[in-house]
């Protein structure tokens, strides 16, 4: 007796959830957050000029020179007028809400608490930032520039962040843009200061592939690279940053 056994179709694998983004958004992040992400201790920010590179909206320096701290910030949106930035943010923010709320059972929210207030947040940020901008873009605090060429002398701060860009874009970016950039980083870095990047996961929630062939490249710069723990793991499985110390002279 013969039997007679359908053909069956082999199944596709299950599409691995990630944050779908076309091109670079912009960040509105506060400045508790910043500190939070980068484990900024006082000291450190108290060292010396700060430097935010593709600063985007975020209100950190706007916050940090209220508090007496000397930080400025760098990025090609700078080139346009605050309500333009405005708009441009307020259309982000819609749009990632939107793509986090599909995917918010992936992510942690021990900081910010649930979908809205996270909105909130960024919300926040954008209005304190648009404001600062609007009345200090001329007097040199808010710069227009783009990686991996920054119109900045060599040594001229004791902190630089770059939060939310580099890494996060490893699709978009390949290997040698990522090591101009950070060594661009690491040259307006001052002697006995840092540069600090977060987080060092892409968009699809895994860590740069080529993240130790940086660091190595960067310690043949004279950088003492490490990853250190972030203050803020939300993408999910980040909890690392990148430090680099520029040894004194």
């Amino acid at each position: 007796m013969t039997m007679n056994h359908e053909a069956q179709e082999p199944q596709a694998p299950e599409k691995k959830p990630v944050y779908e983004q076309a091109g670079v958004a912009m960040t509105c992040r506060s400045y508790d957050e910043y500190v939070r992400m980068f484990s900024l201790p006082d000291e450190l920010l108290e060292a010396g000029p700060i430097l935010d590179v593709a600063a985007g909206a975020s209100s950190f320096v706007a916050e940090a020179c209220r508090r007496g701290l000397h930080a400025s910030a760098a990025d090609p949106l700078y080139a346009m007028t605050a309500d333009e930035i405005a708009e441009h943010g307020s259309r982000e923010i819609s749009v990632s809400t939107e793509k986090l709320g599909k995917l918010q059972h992936l992510f942690d929210w021990s900081y910010y608490g649930d979908l809205h207030r996270h909105r909130a947040n960024r919300e926040a940020s954008l209005l304190r930032f648009t404001e600062d901008f609007a009345a200090l873009k001329d007097q040199g605090r808010y710069v227009s520039a783009m990686l991996p060429h920054l119109p900045f002398a060599d040594a001229s701060f004791s902190l630089v962040l770059c939060s939310h860009f580099l890494f996060l874009y490893q699709e978009q970016f390949d290997y040698e843009f990522h090591l101009r950039a950070v060594k661009e980083l690491f040259r307006v870095c001052r002697p006995g200061g840092e540069v600090r990047i977060y987080p060092v996961y892409s968009l699809k929630w895994e860590r740069y592939a080529e993240l130790d062939r940086l660091m190595d490249a960067l310690a043949d710069e004279g950088a003492e690279a490490e990853l250190l723990p972030s203050g803020l793991p939300f993408i999910p499985g980040s909890g690392e940053l990148l430090r680099l110390r520029k040894p004194s002279v």
